[in-house]
């Protein structure tokens, strides 16, 4: 294969059991391996008006669409990687578009938020009220630790599971086949291997983000006194809080180049040593067999002259998908 020209887009992708799903701006497509050995391989068309339309060059407001129809997106990639692994993909309703799909997502959504940011505000008004200190910015910087070590603390917790650890190589298939293909080299499981394992559009590194963005604007909107107005308050900024970590993730991006965003990234590549593990070659053949079905639907149906509108971070999300 003649090493290629990438395409003017930022793509995008997920681990998924025993697989890889890929997403551009007009497709998405689920690579799984089955039990036979086999690379199996689905494609679906994404929403145009999410992924090509005006709301997709709204700051602020992009991320948070992007990211819901990322939780939609990535929870139907794991049923149907699932059927697959178990030789089952004949009855894989792939749309997942009814009632229990959306509050399959809505229920993820709420224990993550529950864990990642009722739980840190709630102990720290009890740490408050049982020492007796009147510092509310002592309590929110005891809210944020508490935030932080929650969040590593899960990640590195359920990277001891065996099935997690195998996710966790795919996810480093996918972080390498991106780079491999931002880089311009030729898409074989020999080249796509030298490359790193980190990504600066994980999303390990928004989540990451959006903890720390929430210590700092929650310091700068002050703590109200009463609890249940503390936690809903909490509550209540998460998707304005999301809304700009997503901005934040997709200009350092676009700026690897100057040495402060290089320094200011570092911990969250750092955090993806946690959420990545070095793939095998077969791991490798299936996030290359996604990026390809990718980039040939996209080049077949519009061409390479294609005027990108949006970027796709890595919707990799331990919070949500386990992975």
């Amino acid at each position: 294969m003649a090493e290629q020209k990438p395409l003017e887009f930022s793509y995008g992708g997920q681990a998924v059991i025993e697989g890889v799903m890929m997403r551009g701006q007009y497709v998405a497509a689920i690579a799984v391996r089955n039990p036979k050995g086999e690379i199996v391989v689905h494609e679906e068309p994404l929403n145009a008006a999410l992924y090509r339309g005006r709301i997709a060059r709204l700051p602020f407001v992009r991320g948070l669409v992007l990211l819901w129809d990322a939780l939609g997106l990535g929870t139907r990639a794991l049923m149907y990687s699932a059927d697959v692994a178990l030789e089952d993909e004949e009855d894989i309703d792939i749309s997942f578009q009814s009632a229990a799909g959306a509050g399959l997502v809505i229920v993820s959504l709420a224990m993550s938020i529950g864990l990642f940011f009722v739980v840190p505000a709630a102990a720290s008004a009890a740490v408050q009220k049982a020492t007796g200190f009147d510092s509310r910015f002592l309590a929110d910087v005891i809210e944020g630790v508490i935030k932080l070590a929650l969040l590593v603390g899960y990640i590195w917790v359920i990277g001891f599971m065996s099935d997690v650890k195998r996710l966790f190589g795919y996810h480093g298939a996918e972080h390498k086949t991106i780079n491999a293909y931002e880089a311009g080299a030729e898409l074989t499981p020999t080249n796509t291997d030298k490359f790193p394992i980190q990504h600066p559009r994980c999303g390990t590194a928004f989540l990451l983000t959006l903890v720390v963005l929430s210590v700092l604007i929650h310091m700068l909107t002050g703590r109200p006194d009463n609890v249940i107005v503390l936690l809903l308050s909490r509550v209540g900024l998460i998707f304005p809080i999301a809304g700009i970590a997503y901005e934040v993730i997709r200009f350092t991006a676009k700026h690897l180049d100057n040495p402060l965003i290089r320094l200011i990234i570092k911990p969250n590549l750092a955090l993806q040593n946690l959420t990545t593990r070095q793939p095998d070659e077969g791991m490798l053949e299936v996030g290359i067999a996604a990026l390809e079905r990718v980039l040939a639907a996209e080049r077949a149906a519009y061409g390479e002259s294609a005027e990108p509108v949006a970027e796709a971070v890595s919707a990799e999300i331990p919070v949500s998908t386990a992975g």
